[in-house]
């Protein structure tokens, strides 16, 4: 029985916990909804190829493959500028009968399906020209026949001898005739197949996905870690009374909240710094750009999460509420990121994008690192985080307003 009433208690408490409830039985349907939404709207990967010197039959059969676009240019001075400016994702170049392939190659599965559309599109080619060569060469043969029938229509209106000397003639032209034909068609088809050299912007043959998602995934643990820890700690300074008692003061709520954050923000800094270090080294990333520029960003990063942190900590009332708010905060920082591509996602999907934090980090760290991009290039994501900075900051000193009591 005494089993049966503390049953009864805790259950009462729970019904009463309109939040947990929502957190057992909505978030997971909410969170499933949305990777089905993202998984089953990102099947494919566009592709945009850019070519120099290449035949235009080359270039419309690359065009008509599904999901690749192909883009002509004069140079390729003006190629590279285009893969710089990330408007292609590969370049494709005919050195004589051999072609040069580069691949900027900051997303893998980008790089393959370059390659599948030229291997095909290069032997859709080939067989159209070996086709073209084999009707020449029964051209040839039905002209060669034609001959010798006429050949043979002469030998019975000529005399024996007319006959003889005639036909040794057309015997000899019609052998000439057969060898030539023979041998335009063997040439056509004992062509030495086009050599193909690839050379890759970032990373090299065996960099693979992982490689994309490392500069994203770093940003998400910077963002995961910070949030967590600044939330918790500041929901502790309420529940033991520190902040009650500090609001009873004359100090200011700005004042206290900019202490909060540059408190944490020390912190916050120093395990930017290790997350950082460790990635890079550790798992022998490499970084085209300058890594102080990488640690930056992930740094104004860590500012944005540590004010997201204190301003959610102020709707908690314990540390297992506190916790309610990763699956609803935290998860789709991962799912709109840019981890898995937005570019064959739903247009409303992307707009969802602009409102998380870690997607313009994690471009940016993507950039300096994959492309050698500076501060300055990514100084339009930089702009954006430390907006939600401010205002974050500027919600978290209005919410104080809640708990003072004087």
């Amino acid at each position: 029985m005494r089993t049966i009433a503390i049953m009864n208690r805790v259950l009462k408490e729970l019904f009463r916990d309109k939040r947990t409830l929502a957190l057992m039985f909505l978030a997971p349907i909410l969170i499933m909804l949305l990777m089905s939404v993202i998984f089953n709207t990102n099947s494919t990967t566009d592709v945009s190829v850019g070519t120099v010197s290449v035949t235009q039959k080359l270039n419309k059969e690359m065009d008509s493959i599904k999901h690749v676009d192909v883009k002509t240019y004069d140079t390729k001075h003006a190629a590279d500028k285009a893969m710089k400016d990330e408007k292609i994702d590969a370049i494709i170049k005919k050195n004589g009968s051999n072609y040069s392939l580069t691949y900027a190659n900051t997303d893998s599965t980008k790089t393959a399906a370059v390659k599948m559309a030229f291997k095909n599109a290069l032997t859709t080619t080939s067989t159209d020209q070996l086709k073209s060569a084999l009707k020449k060469s029964t051209k040839a043969t039905m002209a060669l026949q034609a001959q010798l029938q006429a050949v043979q229509k002469q030998q019975a209106d000529a005399g024996a001898t007319t006959a003889t000397t005639g036909n040794a003639a057309a015997a000899k032209q019609a052998a000439a005739t057969k060898a030539t034909s023979t041998t335009n068609a063997t040439k056509s088809t004992s062509q030495k197949a086009p050599k193909i050299i690839n050379h890759y912007v970032y990373g090299d043959k065996d960099t693979g996905y992982f490689a994309k998602m490392l500069p994203i995934l770093m940003g998400f643990f910077v963002f995961f870690f910070v949030f967590l820890i600044s939330g918790m700690a500041l929901l502790k300074e309420r529940t033991t009374g520190t902040l009650d008692r500090l609001l009873a003061t004359p100090v200011k709520r700005s004042s206290i909240v900019y202490g909060y954050m540059l408190s944490y923000g020390i912190l916050a800094i120093i395990q930017t710094m290790l997350i950082v270090l460790v990635t890079v080294w550790l798992l022998g990333i490499e970084v085209v750009g300058s890594l102080l520029n990488v640690v930056i960003m992930n740094l104004i990063l860590a500012l944005v999460a540590l004010a997201f942190g204190i301003l959610l900590s102020t709707f908690a009332n314990s540390e297992f509420q506190m916790m309610q708010f990763i699956p609803l905060v935290i998860v789709p920082q991962i799912f709109f990121s840019g981890i898995i591509p937005l570019d064959s996602m739903a247009a409303w999907v992307k707009d969802v994008s602009y409102i998380i934090p870690l997607k313009y980090s994690g471009g940016a760290v993507s950039d300096i690192i994959m492309r050698g991009s500076s501060l300055m290039d990514e100084g339009g994501d930089i702009l954006v985080l430390l907006i939600f900075l401010g205002v974050l900051t500027v919600l978290n000193i209005v919410g104080l307003r809640r708990y003072r009591k004087v």
